[in-house]
């Protein structure tokens, strides 16, 4: 699984960046918020992102803004790690669309069992993802079936889907339609 750690303190990103890899975790380390979004705009980006607050350019709240409007078939789980421990700042950050919130010091256990979590549900949202692209198509599949298909009565030639008219010889010779089962006749057989 793919990590972001974005937080510009040098000691604590590479404290946690250390403490990932060890943990068997690939892990990009960035130390603003322009570049920890650049990160995550990426196709392949990282499934959970430990961000920072108070980081130049982008800070984490504006950061966790973005990040949660990101068009991905998965969303990015964020876990805020800051040294604001306010009632109200964490608040805010969960307002801001953060999934968990860690104040510093951290303690790295803690930080592991919430890490677990974090990879827990990015796992099941990946498994929902794939049943749903898989029940769209299936979907798409039945409505296909249960669509008609035109045949011009006069010349006999049918609609394909793109809207175009083919001879039947050549509909179904290029196999495209789930309508047709192919198979061999007992006539054809002998």
């Amino acid at each position: 699984m793919k990590l972001l750690v974005a937080e510009d303190e040098y000691t604590t990103r590479l404290t946690v960046q250390v403490i990932l890899e060890q943990w068997g975790y690939r892990v990009d380390s960035v130390e603003d918020g322009a570049a920890a979004w650049k990160v995550l705009q990426k196709p392949d980006g990282p499934q959970i992102a430990i961000l920072d607050w108070e980081m130049p350019g982008i800070d984490g709240v504006e950061l966790c803004h973005k990040v949660k409007v990101l068009d991905r078939d998965t969303p990015v789980y964020v876990i805020m790690l800051t040294g604001r421990d306010a009632q109200n700042d964490i608040l805010q950050g969960f307002d801001a669309g953060a999934d968990d919130y860690i104040t510093k010091p951290f303690d790295e256990n803690e930080l592991r069992a919430r890490v677990r979590v974090a990879e827990r549900l990015v796992t099941i949202q990946e498994e929902l993802a794939i049943s749903n692209n898989e029940l769209r198509a299936v979907l798409n599949h039945v409505e296909m079936l249960q669509s008609s298909l035109p045949v011009c009565t006069s010349c006999l030639k049918v609609q394909h889907y793109d809207d175009s008219w083919r001879t039947l010889k050549d509909y179904v010779e290029q196999k495209e339609d789930p309508r047709f089962l192919y198979t061999i006749c007992p006539h054809c057989r002998k």
